[in-house]
């Protein structure tokens, strides 16, 4: 089998020429050196620059990382080595390290040494701890040495490649190298060690185009590599992937099969010349260095070779050993959600093949292991071989006895009991093959369902599915394509039917073999069937499961994680990512089971498990009967008291929602429920939920709506008391509280607002107002303040202010009577009236007319012209007005006689202090008969009665002016 390599470019980072690549084992960086002398480091997740700094004015021929002392040191063609720390980017060291191009830099994984390399034709050791004091020189090539390693395996050891044709093998405290590799035809520009398995190996690269893998052992060449074009500039032994790298100075770099040293795939990116390939253990990503800049790329399949059985016993490859950890030993109650689990790992041994899929039958006996080609059927619980053979792809049946390979592109074996039965080769080919209940084969024409024991075609499918999950049952199939997936249902009582009929099959098979439950269009990622349950993650990493019809989340992840399976008796979900780590979730098998019978509408059988789901579950599976439409068993089923309450307002259950508020005791509940209430026309509820809420603006709203004054009152005082002064305003302005309404702004030091308002409805308070204003303004600017005019000191700026005054007496007066909101089609709008005009319209020299009024108080319009035109007053009210200002003035008796000429000019002073024009009308009764010649016979009368004698008046001066202006 070819391997499944994913390639995916990560970072392009144009430059001048590359000379060296590294990758940081922590952060995100990709660190390169270049021919101008500069060293730059890139974060290739963000894909930004990070870190720049200039060398020198010669090419940096070699950078490195040394990430426990976060440095970077590099060499440099001045012949000097630097030390730099990558976060300040301050030069700690710099030396003379050769007396010619520095070529090559290790860093030693252990000791504080470095090993460097140099176009002197000598390797130089250093001691970082001893300040960088050269401990040792290794003389013994003829020419440049272009690269040192470190053996990983042995870390005493290290490899020289030089431009003298060979590879040399030296260690720590040895003059002399302790062996020589011969046999390429030219030099040897690089050199790398084998960092996986048992096996002895390095690699070179040199300018005779070819690429050899020696056995440092035997100290032979095992393999030569060709296919390059020119000079080989780099090699790698990938840490993690069983693959080779070389690049060239062709422009390409090659990736080959590490075990079969098979061409897996060439990369061009039109960059020019390959200088240097950088590799990092523990990572996929591979770092390229060429003329015109750099490229990061990142290798391999995402997902894990890892296996679960139905038991919890897990299997994974890591490299081409097997291990095996098993899930009993873990104490269940103790796991959390998405925390990774410690698991004890247990070595199995090595396989033969490098393990791109692991894979359990399903009764877990055992599992089976594909790659480079070839499948190996292991025993899961020793590991032993069973069976072997070559595929494509591998797949179980149902049956645990049965399975199927994929030899090549038209060919498919069946086996049983690890004997072939079977070899047949589809009509369109296959591309894929899938197991489960039915063999699915994947060609151009679609997805093609056989059944496992005739071959026969079930069912064709125009569709091109990248995995097929089956239930435990068979019932259910879940076929996944690129963008969405489809749940589907197998009939096979119309499969059997057909069976009989064959009239009834057609060239793409039966077609009532399969019902379509539902389409989604999500990215599935990996799925697994629990029951009628498809449970999977998806490409933006979030677990979900598809029950009936409806997906519900599971959990937001938060890196890519892939199924394992479900074990019901645990009631856990496990995962595990690229790393090995394993995760689980919790899932009840019970919520699992209730959604089911729900979704199905047998309620029966919903109540029935019902009392099997813990409480702390209930509220989950409130909430999916919520979606499904069932919001009254969503609300007997929940215990969550917020959801609960929502519920009710959402059913308009006033009884449910009222106590679940008084329980909370929360304003924004108290606030939801009076709008139900409301809304319902529960006005005394509504009334007692804003009362709780302390929402005045929400009761003055319903008090006003009802017209009810004295809740209008009752709030006004309340808000006052709360401080919630726009509440209390409004409520005494509705009300005609005028006098309250001044106190409310002044109280809460809003005088500006206070003295206009005073302007507007309380002339007679301006005096005050304004005097407190200047106060206030004063304290800011003192001449400003006293900028402000007092309509007593400047009348002159106040026109009609006398005027003004009196109309508030008059509409103070108004203001006094309640009026009924049923009588608001007879009275003159506020807006409409001119109090002014009114009390002008009221003045006449001669006689006084009283502005008829309605029984409410309020002008009538047009009603003082009538008056003047067509006569008397007929209204008794305006006689009782009179009387009522009269008996305040305290006079005793009647109108017709005073008794003494001094209570006479007293009348007449009073009268004339009530600028009363005229008459006022009278009772009908009373005004008819009487004429004006009447009324001055009666005056002359009483100014027949009058004494002049009595009166004293030595002290007037008839001559006087100002008696005169009077």
């Amino acid at each position: 089998m070819p391997l499944r390599l994913d390639i995916k470019r990560r970072l392009t980072a144009r430059s001048d020429r590359v000379k060296s690549c590294d990758l940081h084992p922590t952060e995100q960086w990709m660190l390169v050196s270049l021919y101008n002398g500069n060293v730059h480091i890139w974060n290739y997740e963000s894909q930004q620059l990070v870190k720049s700094f200039e060398v020198c004015d010669l090419p940096v021929r070699a950078a490195v990382f040394v990430p426990r002392k976060n440095w970077v040191v590099t060499g440099s063609d001045d012949m000097q080595v630097r030390v730099f720390n990558y976060n300040t980017l301050e030069r700690l060291n710099a030396f003379d390290a050769h007396s010619d191009y520095v070529r090559s830099i290790a860093v030693h994984p252990t000791q504080p040494f470095i090993l460097t390399s140099s176009d002197d034709m000598l390797i130089k050791l250093w001691n970082w701890e001893k300040n960088w004091v050269c401990q040792q020189v290794f003389e013994g090539h003829t020419h440049y040495v272009m690269e040192v390693k470190v053996n990983p395996k042995d870390n005493n050891t290290f490899a020289s490649a030089s431009l003298d044709k060979t590879v040399k093998v030296w260690q720590l405290g040895s003059a002399q190298p302790n062996f020589t590799l011969e046999g390429h035809e030219k030099g040897v520009n690089c050199v790398d060690y084998y960092m996986g398995g048992d096996k002895p190996y390095l690699i070179s690269g040199a300018d005779d185009r070819m690429v050899k893998i020696w056995d440092y052992q035997n100290k032979t060449c095992v393999q030569t590599l060709e296919g390059h074009a020119q000079n080989i500039a780099s090699v790698s032994f990938h840490p993690e992937l069983p693959i080779i790298l070389t690049g060239s100075e062709d422009g390409t770099v090659k990736i080959w099969h590490a075990n079969t040293y098979r061409l897996e795939t060439t990369l061009n990116y039109g960059l020019e010349r390959v200088w240097s390939i950088g590799v990092l253990r523990g990572s996929n990503n591979v770092a390229l260095g060429y003329d015109e800049g750099a490229i990061l790329i990142k290798l391999g399949r995402e997902e894990p070779a890892m296996s679960m059985d139905a038991g919890g016993k897990i299997i994974w490859a890591k490299h081409s050993e097997l291990q095996q950890a098993s899930l009993k030993a873990l104490e269940k109650e103790e796991i959390q959600d998405g925390e990774r689990l410690p698991l004890a790992v247990k070595d199995m041994g090595s396989c033969e093949v490098y393990p791109q899929t692991v894979q359990h039958n399903p009764n877990g006996r055992f599992v089976v292991v594909c790659g480079d080609g070839e499948y190996i059927i292991y025993t899961a619980m020793a590991l032993r071989n069973k069976s072997f053979g070559s595929a494509q792809e591998f797949v179980w049946a149902a049956d645990s006895s049965e399975y199927a390979v994929r030899e090549s592109s038209s060919s498919i074996k069946l086996f049983k009991n690890f004997k072939e039965r079977k070899s047949f080769k589809p009509e369109f080919g296959a591309e894929n093959i899938f197991g489960g209940a039915l063999l699915g084969v994947k060609s151009v024409s679609g997805l093609a369902f056989y059944d496992w024991e005739t071959q026969e075609l079930v069912r064709r499918i125009e569709i091109q599915p990248r995995a097929v999950y089956w239930s435990e049952t068979g019932e259910l199939c879940c076929i996944v394509t690129d963008e969405s997936y489809f749940v589907l249902k197998y009939q096979p009582d119309a499969v059997a039917a057909a069976a009989e009929n064959p009239e009834k099959i057609t060239e793409d098979g039966i077609e009532d073999a399969f019902d379509v439950l539902g389409e989604v269009s999500e990215t599935v990622k990996t799925g697994l069937w629990v029951g009628d349950c498809f449970i999977y993650t998806n490409s933006v990493n979030r677990l979900n499961y598809y029950v009936g019809g409806e997906i519900v989340t599971v959990s937001h992840l938060d890196r890519t994680m892939y199924l394992l399976g479900y074990i019901p008796q645990d009631n856990r979900l496990y995962l595990g990512d690229k790393e090995l780590n394993v995760v689980s979730f919790q899932l009840l098998l019970s919520v699992l089971e209730y959604q089911t019978a729900v979704m199905r509408r047998d309620f029966d059988t919903a109540d029935r498990v019902l009392p099997t789901v813990p409480k702390e579950q209930r509220t989950r599976v409130a909430h999916f009967l919520e979606k499904q439409g069932f919001k009254k068993q969503a609300l007997a089923v929940s215990s969550d008291a917020e959801h609960k309450f929502d519920l009710a307002i959402q059913l308009g259950d006033l009884e449910n929602a009222y106590n679940l508020a008084k329980e909370s005791a929360s304003e924004q509940k108290w606030k939801q429920l009076a709008e139900l209430a409301t809304s319902q026309a529960k006005f005394e509820l509504a009334q007692q939920c804003l009362h709780e809420a302390q929402d005045h603006g929400g009761l003055l709203l319903l008090a006003t709506a009802a017209g009810n004054a004295d809740m209008v009152t009752k709030l006004g005082i309340q808000a006052d008391q709360a401080g919630k002064h726009n509440v209390s305003f409004l409520s005494y302005f509705l009300l005609g509280d005028l006098e309250r309404c001044l106190e409310i702004l002044l109280a809460s030091n809003r005088v500006p607002e206070a003295a206009f308002f005073a302007r507007t409805y309380l002339p007679s308070e301006i005096s005050r107002v304004v005097e407190l204003w200047r106060v206030q303004l004063g304290k800011v600017n003192e001449k400003a303040g006293q900028s402000l005019a007092d309509p007593k000191d400047y009348a002159n700026l106040f026109p009609d202010y006398a005027a003004s005054l009196q109309a508030q007496q008059m509409l103070a007066g108004e203001r006094t009577k309640v009026i009924p909101a049923e009588d608001w089609k007879d009275i003159m709008a506020n807006y409409e009236r001119k109090p002014l005009e009114e009390l002008n319209a009221l003045a006449d020299e001669e006689d006084l007319i009283d502005e008829p009024l309605d029984d409410k108080d309020h002008p009538i319009a047009g009603a003082v012209e009538d008056e003047l035109e067509g006569g008397e007053s007929s209204k008794p009210e305006e006689d009782k007005v009179l009387d009522d200002e009269l008996d305040e003035l305290d006079i005793i008796g009647s109108l017709g006689e005073p008794s003494t000429p001094e209570e006479e000019k007293l009348l007449d002073d009073d009268l004339d202090e009530l600028d009363i024009i005229g008459e006022p009308s009278k009772p009908e009764e009373v005004v008819a008969g009487i004429t004006t010649e009447d009324l001055e016979a009666e005056l002359e009368m009483d100014l027949d009665n009058l004494k002049l004698d009595d009166i004293d008046t030595t002290d007037v001066n008839l001559d006087d002016e100002e008696l005169l202006e009077d």
